[in-house]
């Protein structure tokens, strides 16, 4: 696993928000987020908003859950936010995730995950005792990590964790 420099030199890991109980025959894929997910969406993308957080690049799975996500900090941000589904999010590995983001070119790109590859990737980005010391109780739906690079260290570094 090879941890990315910049750029980007900040990036946003976003977990979806909850998501409803798949329906019989529906796939996983195919859940949408449930009343309450979609409320904390528009809460944590709001919260993003108002924090001045707003990436270059916001990269989403294509799965339904991540799509409405990502469409709650589309509208918060602003509708020149540039925004792209990519196949490749949806039961990844934490090296694709670290991938996509090293293959960026912009200086702050945003993730719309699931867990546990979400939690994983800060942990590779942050290390294991600045993760468990910041989220014990593990990566939450709706929670957004935004990671800076901390040049004079040569490591990324957690500056903030937005929950609902």
């Amino acid at each position: 696993m090879t941890v990315p420099l910049p750029p980007p030199n900040r990036i946003y890991l976003l977990r979806h928000a909850e998501a409803a109980w798949a329906e019989p025959g529906q796939r996983d894929f195919d859940r949408p987020l449930n009343e309450k997910g979609f409320g904390d969406a528009e809460i944590i993308a709001d919260k993003a908003a108002d924090k001045g957080y707003r990436p270059d690049l916001l990269i989403s799975s294509t799965a339904l859950r991540c799509r409405d996500t990502a469409d709650a900090v589309y509208r918060a941000i602003g509708l020149s936010l540039e925004v792209r589904y990519v196949d490749a999010l949806y039961n990844a590995t934490v090296d694709n995730y670290l991938e996509i983001v090293d293959s960026q070119d912009v200086a702050a790109v945003m993730l719309v995950g699931h867990n546990p590859t979400m939690e994983q990737t800060l942990e590779a980005l942050i290390g294991s005792e600045a993760m468990v010391g910041a989220l014990p109780g593990g990566f939450p739906t709706a929670g957004l990590a935004v990671v800076d690079f901390d040049a004079s260290a040569t490591a990324w570094r957690l500056i903030d964790f937005l929950v609902v």
